[in-house]
């Protein structure tokens, strides 16, 4: 337990020191007001959401005239998961890039806003995130210290990839799919109808070649990235089970002490080019299906209804999640679709 306070206390000296010299209160003029943000997260400095945050970094950099500087670590070269939003908790110079799942921990209602079989497009969960529902979670966990810059860092769905066509539940009896470790995704993967078989991921080939698997849930970036096809399983279920997304968020103590006029300038910096990373996962998805086409991968849709009818009792068993936050989520979800199908017939 010491040893436990003692990391927590070094991590914290680590990070203040980098605004308590430069910082200013409500009344010092903005022109001596200076800032020093380390911001956290675990991909890769190639992938898509690296990319798009150092633009905004140096965006937020140039538009404040130097006076607010984010400083970015990937792949998780400092703290992650629930230790990135713990320091958030915490107080310090520090922005968490995380999945709204680590905020479960503070609001359960972000777990349930993750969890499986929700979202059929992007355009339904970034049209959840902006609901009074959602905004006004938002606005609750400011009140537990959390400052949410952004929800909608989107980096893909994953889908089921076997040698069969799979339509519906009962087509994955007696079939063991390889997934992470996550609770979540074991039992999300059984609740589907298969059995779920947690593998590390440099294991994955191997257990696929000598059929301790019969195939994996994924993205269809990994499987192009990666080559997943040619171990021969060349058929992808569009389940989208699970939408790969991140928020962004800071303390709001650290926030308060941010000038407004710098505030804006960093709320639209993080804003729109989430926006634009969204087009951009969108123009580079539909580029990766036709690849993985060209390499003999064929896609189909599913009964939809019976999947999700099938995994509706795991959000019972996700910490602090109520039915009533699914069911509530769920109405938000209908009337997002009625208004997609209203102005596509309007079109």
């Amino acid at each position: 337990m010491h040893s436990v306070h003692l990391k927590w206390q070094l991590l914290i000296a680590l990070l203040l020191p980098l605004v308590g010299l430069f910082g200013c209160s409500e009344d010092s003029p903005e022109g001596d007001f200076k800032i020093v943000l380390r911001l956290s997260h675990v991909f890769s400095p190639k992938e898509e959401l690296a990319i798009a945050l150092e633009s905004v970094a140096e965006r937020v950099l140039e538009k404040t005239d130097g006076a607010v500087k984010i400083l970015t670590y990937p792949q998780g070269q400092i703290a992650a998961y629930k230790d990135g939003v713990e320091m958030v908790v915490r107080g310090a110079y520090f922005i968490s890039v995380e999945d709204p799942s680590y905020i479960g921990d503070y609001m359960p209602e972000f777990t349930a806003l993750v969890g499986p079989m929700l979202y059929r497009n992007f355009e339904e969960y970034t049209g959840l995130v902006e609901t009074p529902l959602v905004r006004g979670w938002v606005k609750e966990l400011e009140e537990k210290g959390i400052k949410v810059l952004s929800l909608k860092y989107i980096f893909g769905f994953r889908n089921l990839i076997t040698d069969r066509e799979i339509r519906r539940p009962e087509d994955l009896a007696g079939l063991k799919l390889r997934t992470p470790g996550s609770k979540l995704f074991i039992e999300t993967i059984n609740a589907m109808g298969a059995t779920a078989t947690p593998l590390p991921w440099g294991e994955t080939f191997s257990a696929i070649q000598q059929g301790v698997v019969d195939g994996l849930e994924g993205s269809d970036f990994t499987n192009i990235d990666t080559k997943v096809y040619e171990t021969g399983k060349k058929r992808v279920a569009l389940t989208n089970h699970f939408l790969g997304t991140a928020g962004v968020y800071i303390s709001t103590k650290v926030w308060a002490k941010i000038p407004h006029r710098y505030q804006r300038i960093i709320e639209q910096e993080i804003t729109e080019e989430a926006d634009r990373m969204i087009e951009r996962l969108n123009v580079k998805h539909r580029d990766v299906v036709k690849a993985l086409e060209a390499q003999g991968v064929q896609f189909n849709e599913i009964d939809r209804p019976a999947f999700e009818q099938r995994t509706v009792g795991v959000f019972e068993t996700m910490p602090g999640v109520t039915m009533a936050m699914y069911h509530r989520i769920q109405d938000e979800l209908s009337r997002i679709r009625q208004d997609q199908q209203q102005g596509a017939a309007n079109d």
